[in-house]
């Protein structure tokens, strides 16, 4: 791929918008963004807020813990974060500097200033609405679709910013229609690796390190430990364990940022740590693991775009297909190689569902990085999943289809029920 062929700009840009520092869950964190916008506009602390926000939203925020809170795990622990500490310009890492004296303010906030949460069943899977209350004044703000897109900030009745709400209000975002797995085979081979270099080095120091920190401490149920124990020298357990530890300390309260892919850290995750561990073990240079993670992560989001950010489909499947793609680059497979993983890989795990951020997503992490790394080995082994099988199609774009039309609509009635059995408690 040529360097003046669109794509190749479309890709960079695609990199750049998907894998950015996070810190702590971003379901979580957007509420703590969308607090902490509110009180900028509000001008001074509320004394009460309203949170209104949709059904994956609080799947995903119910049963994490809220990172730099001591421990504070759900909505009105996000929202309180983002009102007290919160850092309005810093987007995801709106928690990043977090003060012991203001952790002890959260919590007596919590205990003073009502936090009403409302289930807003407005038809969109990402919808956060955050109003702020002092006196006769309010502020709201509203984030929609993808974590950052503000899509709504008003001052009592001055609006401030808005933007319409299309069906899909991803217009601020390069077209994803770009990638197929043959052109990012090809961008991969033919990129300059000044171009994503930046990137790509901040999500193999920023991820590494939380998998180390899994690995080394004590979180959630130690996946990546009970993955690894007694199989040290097994670089495929080591894969799917050091991804699986990653995912541990997130989940749990580590309070070091990750660099997301598709709105989750958890899939950025998945998507990097066994591809740079899998490089270190065979010894390949900088620039092979560069190219490689390239596979993996626009891999990830090609998968993601037609599943969506937040599905009753687990994100973890995209993620571990991305990393079964990214090793088998590194073993010097193209575009068949890798269009082979990735079928074998989707037809093994698709049945994953989502049901929330919490510490059972380590253990996910771990099935789907051995699904890509099945897929792989099928491949390698002459063996394939057919068009016909199940939900596989004939060629891998029409498999990729097929997957995102699965998740989308055919999955929509059961993140309902997911959701609703969610709330029993």
């Amino acid at each position: 791929m040529l360097s003046t062929d669109p794509r190749y700009q479309n890709y960079i840009a695609i990199l750049n918008e998907e894998l950015r520092p996070a810190m702590g869950c971003t379901e979580p964190i957007a509420i703590a963004y969308a607090a902490a916008k509110a009180r900028a506009v509000l001008g001074t602390l509320p004394e009460r807020l309203l949170v209104e926000v949709s059904g994956n939203i609080i799947k995903n925020v119910k049963s994490v813990v809220v990172p730099h809170t001591g421990g504070l795990r759900g909505i009105p622990a996000a929202a309180a974060a983002g009102t007290v500490a919160g850092d309005a310009d810093a987007e995801l890492e709106v928690l990043a500097h977090v003060s012991a004296q203001q952790i002890a303010q959260m919590s007596e906030y919590l205990k003073s200033a009502p936090i009403e949460i409302r289930h807003a069943d407005t038809g969109r899977i990402f919808d956060i609405q955050v109003t702020a209350y002092a006196g006769e004044d309010r502020a709201t703000v509203r984030i929609a679709d993808y974590h950052t897109n503000v899509v709504l900030v008003q001052r009592n009745d001055t609006v401030l910013e808005q933007q319409d709400l299309s069906d899909r209000n991803d217009d601020r975002l390069t077209d994803r229609t770009c990638l197929t797995v043959e052109g990012i085979v090809d961008f991969a081979d033919s990129v300059d690796p000044e171009d994503v270099k930046a990137v790509l080095e901040r999500q193999i120091c920023y991820n590494m390190a939380i998998a180390k920190e899994g690995m080394t401490g004590s979180y959630g149920a130690n996946i990546g430990k009970t993955v690894l124990r007694g199989r040290e020298n097994d670089i495929n357990y080591k894969m799917r364990a050091w991804a699986a530890a990653g995912s541990d300390a997130r989940m749990n309260g580590c309070e070091l940022p990750v660099v997301i892919n598709s709105g989750s850290g958890n899939q950025g995750i998945t998507a990097s740590v066994p591809v740079i561990v899998y490089a270190s073990e065979i010894g390949a240079t900088h620039e092979q693991l560069l190219r490689a993670l390239c596979v993996s992560n626009l891999i990830t989001t090609h998968l993601k775009t037609g599943i969506g950010r937040l599905s009753a489909y687990c994100g973890a499947v995209s993620a571990g297909v991305g990393a079964g793609a990214g090793i088998a680059y590194l073993k010097g497979g193209r575009f068949e190689m890798i269009a082979h993983t990735v079928v074998n890989a989707v037809a093994i795990t698709s049945g994953i569902i989502c049901d929330g951020a919490k510490a059972s997503c380590a253990a996910k992490i771990a099935a789907a990085v051995d699904a890509g790394l099945l897929g792989l080995a099928m491949y390698e082994d002459g063996n394939q999943f057919f068009g016909g099988d199940g939900i596989v199609k004939c060629g891998v774009e029409n498999t990729i289809a097929a997957v995102g039309r699965l998740a989308r609509f055919g999955m929509e009635q059961t993140d309902k029920e997911i959701i609703e059995l969610m709330m029993e408690h």
